[in-house]
């Protein structure tokens, strides 16, 4: 633990520099990162500053004659691969979010905390903080933080068809998600992009409304508690791994679903 001021805000030259000189002292076996926006910034960083291996966006890791098992996907999700470093150290890996189950609470475990000062002369920094800018749609939680997510794909058809999407996610206060193809339409932010190339989701519910289900989109969701799936195509990959299935037009379906909803819920 390292408190100063100059890390109120995030930059990789003075993160990188504070962690590489804490790995030189105490020399660890294995450092794991989130794959999240700075995760991924200051991973590979400080593992080409160490010179040892990254295997970036595990979805799985085990510990075989003391090496790490780095598992993750590869071709587009079509296959799994495990990758160990047995050459250098520390091991390394990035670790997406909400991909694994959360485990038991215990009290056995006494981790140390390891205080450390930091020397570093703001002075001497390249780059600095200037502004913050938003961009997550609307005063929901973002994705990977939302309880409940209504995503709808490329078969919503348009920008301004999202807005039924959205009419059914007010009701249940959830958090509104997309396909890829959605958002390389230009229909919505990438923000909400779920899926190998966007962001990994573990809601409690997740309806997916006219998304066929490519790999790479379930690769995203299929940890969700609960996939609530609807589209015209009874053939579409989605309702392999959905618990519930509606085989129909959205536009009929998900209007349907919200009167119905709003009703039970306004009885609670």
């Amino acid at each position: 633990m390292c408190e100063n001021d100059i890390l109120g805000e995030y930059l990789t030259e003075t993160y990188s520099v504070l962690l590489i000189n804490l790995i030189k002292k105490h020399l660890p076996n294995i450092i794991l990162f989130p794959a999240t926006k700075i995760g991924r910034d200051l991973a590979p960083r400080v593992a080409a500053t160490l010179e040892t291996g990254l295997t970036a966006d595990c979805i799985d890791l085990k510990i075989q004659d003391g090496n790490l098992i780095q598992t993750r996907s590869v071709y587009g999700g079509n296959y799994l691969a495990d990758i160990i470093c047995p050459q250098t150290r520390p091991q390394m890996a990035s670790i997406r979010p909400n991909i694994m189950e959360k485990s038991e609470q215990t009290d056995k475990n006494q981790p140390e905390i390891i205080q450390f000062s930091s020397d570093l002369d703001p002075a001497q920094l390249k780059t600095k903080v200037i502004e913050y800018i938003e961009t997550t749609v609307s005063n929901k939680k973002p994705i990977d933080e939302a309880d409940i997510i209504v995503s709808g794909g490329r078969g919503i058809g348009s920008k301004e068809n999202f807005k039924i999407i959205e009419d059914l996610a007010d009701v249940l206060n959830a958090s509104i998600g997309a396909s890829r193809a959605a958002v390389e339409a230009g229909w919505i932010s990438k923000s909400c992009q779920v899926g190998q190339s966007g962001t990994v989701v573990c809601p409690n519910i997740y309806i997916a409304c006219g998304i066929s289900g490519t790999t790479q989109h379930l690769v995203g969701m299929k940890s969700s508690k609960k996939i609530i799936a609807i589209n015209k195509d009874p053939n579409a990959p989605i309702f392999e791994v959905c618990d519930y299935g509606i085989v129909g037009d959205y536009k009929v379906i998900v209007p349907l679903l919200k009167e119905a909803l709003e009703k039970k819920l306004s009885h609670i």
